[in-house]
């Protein structure tokens, strides 16, 4: 009996080891595999000693206020950058072309289908990124070289593709949140207080009041001293790093 209560234990002393072991190789392999493969991120903003910002609105649903939103570019003779889902371009072609052809506007892709793309294989979003821009491409009649993830959502494989198709992968570090209805005032109120050197602004195509509160912080930008420019005049090309933020940093 003595016997058998031993190796009973020992039996459990050795389980109770193998899972330890077990827990440490499992603790060991995520670390490693963490140091092999960093979270690579896309562009939030940009290190700049110069006062310039950029202006975005994402284009998926609808556009009712397009038009208005180019005149006030025109009447307050800024730039602005559009990020164009292509379901949504190839219903609007016209309007996009009116955008492009401005000069007022950079046109980015914001996806085919604006799905979930960190969910996507590599070559699931290669199909996404080079059939929008494409599409983009041939009613501008401009190359695309700017990307936005739809939902904000990202992995390794998406900022890795993304590069590799030679598009530039865009995100913000300040949200207008002009999806949530917010008043003119209260978003002129927010962007104000948050733009700083470099910052690359979130608005909607569709916005509720998005039009309405375009004078505010348009006039309030300029009167900080700030001056609009397109992304793609905004971003590093080359001799860059982006930090963990996602702030892209010139090394030269």
């Amino acid at each position: 009996m003595k016997l058998f209560i031993i190796k009973k234990k020992t039996v459990a002393v050795i389980s109770v080891l193998l899972a330890m072991l077990i827990a440490l190789i499992f603790v060991v392999a995520t670390s490693v595999s963490a140091k092999a493969e960093p979270r690579r991120t896309p562009i939030y903003c940009v290190k700049t000693d110069e006062k310039k910002v950029a202006i975005s609105f994402d284009a998926c649903w609808g556009a009712d206020k397009t038009l208005e939103i180019l005149s006030m570019l025109t009447q307050y003779d800024i730039v602005a950058n559009y990020f164009c889902v292509s379901t949504w371009a190839e219903k609007y072609a016209d309007k996009l072309k009116t955008l492009s052809d401005s000069g007022r506007v950079e046109v980015g892709t914001h996806s085919a289908t604006h799905s979930h793309m960190s969910k996507m294989s590599a070559a699931q979003i290669e199909n996404e990124l080079t059939s929008s821009s494409n599409i983009i491409k041939n009613i501008t009649g401009k190359q695309v070289t700017l990307f936005r993830p739809p939902y904000g959502e990202y992995n390794n494989t998406l900022v890795d593709t993304s590069f590799k198709l030679g598009l530039f992968p865009i995100q913000w570090d300040v949200d207008s949140l002009d999806w949530k209805n917010l008043s003119a005032n209260e978003m002129a109120t927010r962007i104000l207080s948050r733009v700083k050197e470099g910052s690359i602004i979130l608005m909607h195509n569709d916005g509720k009041h998005t039009v309405e509160a375009l004078p505010l912080i348009i006039t309030g930008l300029k009167n900080k001293g700030y001056t609009f420019v397109f992304i793609s005049d905004l971003i590093y090309k080359d001799n860059y790093t982006i930090d963990n933020t996602g702030r892209q940093i010139p090394t030269e």
